[in-house]
């Protein structure tokens, strides 16, 4: 965090937050459905908790700081009155879910959390402010308790929030004064008349702020206003006589504790330096890679993270002269040389703006690729083609895209040091090469102080940019030799050369390639869907009797529950949830036709939007040029952006007409899809061995057939369409680790029932049963799972004391494990097939590969050869005990070649 620079103690400036407080504030401020994690867990109280705790750092910049909480027992103050805050709803289970996050989040930063048993945070704040303020030191306290008020002088600034937690208001003295109408030392008195009703402390009937205000004015505290309290006219005056014993319980109760006994004093709270892996660990499980990006550019550590740059002897050759340094500097056998460039690239292609290179020994090249004479391009171009020259680069498929777009190819790099993180920290989210550095090397991403002579390019700008960009390229050096060697430790150095490192450059081939569109189809269809929407929109309207928006909830809500008088869905803070799931139960029970027309509505503009952004995505070539991901998913799944197609649905008419524009190109025959059948089964059958699911894959017969007719007990031939569809949804949801609740829902059928299905499944597939036991037991034991080529995933939850966050991960632990084995598989076929591509000469491409898919582009005349080779490669890409089986089409659109 960033502090302003060493102060005396008396201008020392603690801050004090209130942690209950704000974060009840902060769950009921950002909205439920819009932060959870992938796996479900609630997020929105912990985001804005953090959100706001970085705000008060960056602007503030406190020395010292603590953090007070409430604790679940009774405090003095329920002893002097039974009925404080009776009457309090019982906090949201989501929220009580995130309480233990913020504790996560505050230990990380190395942030002090307080709380003692019999009292109230308020009390405790007090006891700090209190203390602080008679050792001299500033006080800033951060709270959503207007009790707080009264703690507000000279030396102590209260910051209330007044929406949310995103703003926050200045109490000072003065600004308590101009918004009570009394000194902060008389607020506590004012409260005592107005009342609190969040405590369950009724005020004077008819008496509010301003009469309250006025009166204490004019008598000059509650003492002299009770003397006078006979004198007072009117139904205000009486209204006070007749509850004055109230009004004194009242002063007594909201009284702050500034004696509390605590374990640390202020100026034993000073900031301390927070653990950054804790903070990467923490922030991937929450998702928060926005909130950590904020953190880094707005906080520093207390003490500087790392003292030592990065040293390079930087120089910049005359035209022609490249060959030359190359030979002497990156020439040696089996010496890594990094590689850092600057430049734009995405949709197939790239444009380079700056190459560095650098060595271990400390040279270092800068080149400017507008200004390379021919002598030079050539030389460059060697080097990058020459596979014995082996390269560190970070982010490697950027760089081979802008290095394609100038003919030239990269080669030989034994080392993406993001891919390399990747695999050594599967669940982190972002992969920022200073911070990588940072992390693994503890130095920062700058160079060291250039001795004379060392530069010699005219211009500061200039020298500056040259030497950053080769401070990059050593410091990827430096970081692929310490991942080389952490990969090793995790048994994962095979994992990243002979599968993601390869894969980098089939998946810039593709990426190159593209797929050719059919702009006139997406047109059309688009016009069609439109279309569907508005007639939807129009059912809706006429099944209520008037025009409302179907994209608005709260107008859903007010026509559904309002208007209509339906059964109530799961309350939310904005009323009562209209998401998909709820509107589809609600239909089920109610049968109600507008229900029907806005689900219909979501379906359709959904679609529409997916064709909508479909349609600017194609390049001049008439081709869609989609990025692979390689480093989002934990599992080792690939992801795809620009457009994501893993996202486009098929199992709906509209959907499959969406693939329809995705069609052959010219010069083409036609397209060939292939994927698995049934792999995450077969891997789970292969996994767990179980002779009984073996069986069922070797039998030759429909796989759910044969294992719906041993669970119920019937001959395969009895084995009708609801039966298959319940082994179904059991086979592939334990794939994924599903729970009896989860089958339920997605059976509709109680969880009771769901269990003693899953209890029949696992009397007839015990082996099943055990491999499933055995997965979490395993990763408890060693705090990870792990795929059929050593893919590991971290899942240090298992042991969290937060029972939702410890449920989901062993979520992950069941399904991570055949997960990431399918994407292993998939993407060892890829390289296979694309290694047997090239061997067999064939001018047939890999396109895309969308989940356990893999498209193609025939050549005319290749087809017979392309299907016999792909066939191959993919169902020899591993052995499994239930044989990989692979399924094919054509066609001459995406959708003609689905099989």
């Amino acid at each position: 965090m960033e502090t302003t620079a060493p102060t005396p103690d008396n201008t020392d400036r603690l801050l004090l937050l209130d942690g209950h407080s704000l974060a009840y504030r902060a769950f009921f401020a950002l909205p439920l459905e819009n932060f959870s994690t992938t796996d479900g867990q609630p997020t929105n109280a912990v985001y804005g908790f953090t959100s706001m705790l970085i705000n008060v750092l960056r602007d503030e910049q406190p020395t010292h700081i603590a953090v007070a909480f409430d604790r679940s027992e009774p405090t003095f103050r329920h002893e002097q009155y039974v009925e404080y805050k009776a009457g309090r709803t019982k906090a949201p289970d989501e929220f009580r879910s995130q309480v233990s996050l913020i504790f996560e989040v505050l230990d990380a930063l190395r942030i002090p959390r307080l709380s003692v048993a019999g009292f109230e945070a308020d009390d405790i704040i007090a006891t700090l402010a209190t203390q602080a303020t008679a050792q001299g030191m500033e006080t800033l306290i951060v709270t959503g308790d207007r009790d707080a008020f009264q703690l507000v002088n000279d030396k102590v600034t209260v910051l209330y929030p007044v929406r949310g937690v995103s703003e926050l208001t200045r109490y000072d003295p003065a600004a308590v004064l101009t918004k009570y109408g009394v000194p902060p030392e008389r607020y506590r008195e004012l409260a005592a008349l107005v009342g609190e009703t969040s405590d369950n402390l009724p005020g004077v009937p008819g008496v509010g702020p301003k009469t309250a205000a006025k009166w204490l004015t004019a008598h000059g505290d509650l003492d002299g206003l009770v003397d006078a309290a006979d004198q007072l006219k009117g139904k205000a005056g009486a209204s006070l006589r007749e509850h004055l014993g109230q009004v004194l319980r009242n002063r007594q109760i909201n009284k702050l504790d500034c004696e509390v006994a605590l374990d640390a004093a202020p100026r034993e709270l000073r900031i301390g330096q927070w653990d950054r892996d804790e903070i990467h660990t923490l922030f991937d499980s929450l998702q928060f890679r926005v909130l950590r990006e904020r953190l880094y550019s707005t906080l520093s550590a207390v003490e500087p993270e790392a003292e030592e740059g990065f040293d390079v002897e930087l120089s910049r050759p005359d035209p022609g002269e490249l060959e030359a340094w190359l030979a002497e500097h990156a020439a040696a056998p089996g010496e890594r040389v990094g590689l850092a460039v600057t430049g734009t690239w995405g949709r197939g292609t790239g444009e380079l703006t700056a190459i560095a290179l650098a060595t271990a020994g400390g040279p270092a090249v800068y080149l400017d690729p507008a200004e390379l004479v021919e002598a030079d391009e050539r030389a460059l171009a060697a080097w990058l083609a020459d596979a014995k020259r082996p390269k560190a680069v970070h982010e490697a498929k950027g760089p081979m895209l802008a290095f394609a777009a100038r003919g030239m190819t990269l080669d030989g790099v034994t080392s993406d040091t993001a891919l390399a993180a990747y695999l050594a920290m599967p669940g982190q989210r972002t992969f920022d090469l200073g911070d990588l550095v940072l992390r693994h090397l503890q130095k920062e991403l700058r160079g060291e102080a250039a001795a004379d002579g060392q530069l010699t390019i005219d211009g500061s700008a200039e020298a500056d940019a040259a030497e950053d960009l080769a401070v990059r390229a050593r410091a990827v050096l430096e970081l692929a030799d310490d991942l080389d060697r952490v990969l090793e430790g995790r048994g994962a150095a095979r994992l990243l050369h002979e599968v993601e490192l390869p894969l980098v450059g089939v998946l810039a081939e593709m990426e190159r390639a593209g797929i050719a569109v059919d702009a006139d189809h997406f047109a059309g269809l688009s016009a069609s869907l439109g279309g569907q929407v508005k007639e939807c929109e129009q059912r809706a309207h006429s099944a209520v009797g008037h025009e409302f928006n179907l994209g608005s909830p709260k107008q859903v809500q007010q026509v559904l529950f309002d208007e209509l008088g339906l059964p109530k869905t799961k309350r939310t803070k904005t009323g009562y949830t209209t998401d998909s799931d709820a509107l589809t139960g609600l239909l089920a029970k109610d049968g109600h036709p507008v229900l029907e027309h806005i689900l219909r509505w979501r379906e359709v503009a959904k679609l529409k939007s997916i064709v909508d952004s479909l349609i600017p995505m194609a390049a001049e070539d008439g081709r869609i040029h989609t990025t692979f991901n390689q480093m989002v998913a934990a599992t080792g799944r690939l992801s795809s952006t620009d457009p994501n197609l893993q996202n486009i649905p098929i199992r709906t008419a509209e959907g499959r007409q969406i693939r329809e524009g995705f069609v052959v190109g010219d010069g083409f025959e036609c397209l060939l899809t292939a994927d698995y059948s049934q792999i995450e089964l077969r891997i789970m059958a292969h996994l767990s061995g179980d002779e009984a699911l073996l069986e069922a894959f070797t039998s030759g017969a429909d796989f759910h057939t044969i294992t719906a007719s041993r669970v119920f007990d019937v001959p395969a031939d009895q084995v009708d369409s609801e039966l298959r569809a319940r082994i179904k949804a059991m086979n592939y949801g334990l794939a994924y680790g599903l729970s009896p609740f989860g089958l339920a829902g997605q059976l509709s059928i109680p969880p009771e029932e769901a269990r003693l299905l899953m209890d029949e499944y696992f009397e007839q597939f015990g082996g099943v049963r055990d491999y499933l036991r055995g997965v979490v037991d395993r990763a408890r034991r060693d705090g990870y799972t792990q795929t059929i080529l050593g893919r590991r995933r971290y899942l240090p939850d298992l042991d969290s004391d937060n029972r939702q966050r410890r449920e989901m991960a062993e979520r992950m632990a069941l399904n991570a494990p055949i997960q990431g084995s399918a994407a292993d598989i998939v993407k060892v076929a890829s390289l296979n097939v694309d290694r047997a591509l090239r061997a067999h000469g064939l001018t047939s491409r890999m396109l895309l590969q969308v989940h356990d898919e893999l498209v193609f582009e025939v050549a005319p005349g290749e087809l017979d050869e392309l299907q016999s080779l792909v066939r191959e490669q993919m169902a020899g890409a591993y052995d499994l005990r239930a044989p990989l089986d692979v399924s094919m089409g054509t066609g001459q659109t995406w959708q003609d070649a689905a099989h």
